[in-house]
């Protein structure tokens, strides 16, 4: 089974008009190989602008979160049907700053993840351990927790429809990143985790990496046997960087 290669960004609490307008216009301009796919996130007020700006082939909307609730009175909350009205396909769950700083728990993720699902979108399911736990040979004990609950939620046929991302927490912004050996053992790790439950669906599942990826480490990173893309967060917000990275990013 051909696994997609996905080059997805996350700006995060950044960017504004012009950046959409200037990254928009390059994207739509990038030649991306056969099987790979990219996907920019912005924040929700620049969502709807994307959309009208992206005529790219393979070049898709996403969004940095979803509520699990489809309306009501939830305050600053954004529901799936708003994110598919202004063309998003798919959405990032459980980053490390929203379990980290929103408290945000992998039952709360894996809650968000059936209704992203239920809604059509593709769920960008993020996994990842701290420095202290990396130290403590706990990563692999962090990554199953974060996996199981979303597994026993939606069922391992589901992760035939979810993209995962490994962010070591460690690696986030920091400038700091796991060699393309570690990151391919750890992605490998995933792979096994979830065959030990589907052999099949774990091996059509695109597992990206994170952690300060850029157009110096991409291409040896993205290079890895279990390596599927990356979730880029700082050089996604330059234009010519994220665009090479996206052109050169091999199916």
């Amino acid at each position: 089974m051909t696994r997609r290669t996905i080059v997805a960004a996350n700006w995060k609490m950044n960017g504004d008009l012009n950046l959409i307008d200037a990254m928009a216009e390059a994207l739509n301009n990038v030649t991306l190989a056969d099987n790979v796919d990219v996907v920019v996130s912005p924040s929700f007020p620049y969502l709807a602008a994307m959309s009208t700006k992206l005529t790219g082939d393979r070049v898709y909307l996403g969004a940095q979160n979803a509520s699990e609730h489809q309306s009501g009175a939830f305050t600053g909350e954004v529901s799936t049907d708003m994110l598919t009205s202004v063309g998003v396909k798919y959405v990032i769950l459980g980053h490390s700053e929203r379990r980290s700083l929103f408290k945000e728990t992998s039952h709360h993720v894996a809650e968000k993840v059936k209704h992203v699902l239920s809604s059509g979108l593709t769920p960008i399911l993020c996994i990842g351990e701290s420095e202290t736990e990396r130290v403590a040979e706990q990563t692999e004990t962090v990554l199953a927790s974060q996996l199981q609950p979303v597994i026993d939620e939606v069922g391992i046929d589901a992760f035939s429809n979810i993209v995962v991302a490994y962010e070591p927490v460690w690696a986030i912004g920091t400038g700091k990143t796991a060699s393309p050996e570690m990151a391919q053992e750890t992605h490998a790790f995933v792979r096994k985790f979830l065959a030990q439950q589907n052999e099949e669906v774990a091996q059509g599942v695109s597992i990206l990496y994170g952690g300060s990826v850029n157009g110096k480490n991409s291409q040896e990173l993205f290079a890895q046997v279990d390596i599927d893309g990356g979730l880029i967060g700082g050089a996604s917000l330059k234009v010519d960087e994220f665009s090479e990275i996206c052109s050169s990013t091999k199916g």
